[in-house]
């Protein structure tokens, strides 16, 4: 890249010190660095459906052999809207508790002859050069079609019920629909269960850890 010019020679050239171009590089290391600490970090998030904290989210990148301090993991967290989507959608109101259980997997169970008789969704993100961004997909199992999708800056809970409610639109599904999820707690949501019972849809999980449960999402994303 550089030719026959050496950094000593260039640096004279361009007007600026040896030093300085030193410092432009590790600044873009550490940006390098940073994004890939924090990709790790919501792959882990993700991954164990926001059911981590920053304690051990730490000790799975350590197992991974990942140096982080608990503090810094903590920051990227906080900075990425991790910990406040964890409080927001494990905190109960009221006796909302019984809408939080976990409901049979029924897609396992189906032999599909048509569309709009099982829906899969499932969340991931999208790693840029200096940001993330987050994106909740449902299909349509029969066709293996993308049928509404949802993409936003945040990890919030309102993500994966913009896709739902834009498939419902676009569908208008008949009564009967099996939904069928992971376990991760925005599909177990309050407002989604409601949203799931106001059009007469099915709910259907995973079994914990088990993404071959939810295999037509996994594979797409």
């Amino acid at each position: 890249m550089q030719g026959g010019l050496s950094v000593e020679r260039m640096c004279p050239l361009a007007q600026v010190s040896r030093a300085s171009f030193y410092r432009y590089l590790r600044r873009g290391w550490r940006a390098e660095e940073e994004m890939a600490l924090r990709s790790a970090v919501h792959s882990v998030v993700i991954q164990h459906r926001w059911r981590y904290g920053y304690r051990r989210v730490t000790v799975e990148l350590r197992t991974q052999g990942m140096v982080a301090n608990h503090k810094r993991i903590a920051r990227i967290m906080r900075e990425d809207n991790l910990l406040t989507v964890r409080e927001q959608w494990f905190r109960p109101a009221g006796d909302s508790l019984r809408v939080a259980r976990v409901h049979l997997n029924l897609a396992g169970r189906m032999t599909l002859s048509g569309p709009n008789q099982l829906w899969a969704a499932d969340i991931t993100y999208v790693r840029l050069t200096r940001e993330f961004v987050y994106l909740a997909v449902v299909l349509d199992v029969f066709s293996r079609k993308v049928i509404a999708w949802a993409l936003g800056r945040g990890l919030k809970a309102q993500l994966p019920l913009s896709a739902l409610e834009q498939a419902i639109a676009d569908r208008k599904p008949p009564p009967g629909v099996v939904h069928h999820s992971d376990q991760g707690v925005p599909y177990r949501s309050r407002e989604y269960m409601q949203k799931l019972r106001n059009h007469r849809m099915l709910p259907s999980m995973s079994r914990p850890g088990n993404p071959y449960d939810n295999a037509t999402c996994e594979s797409f994303l």
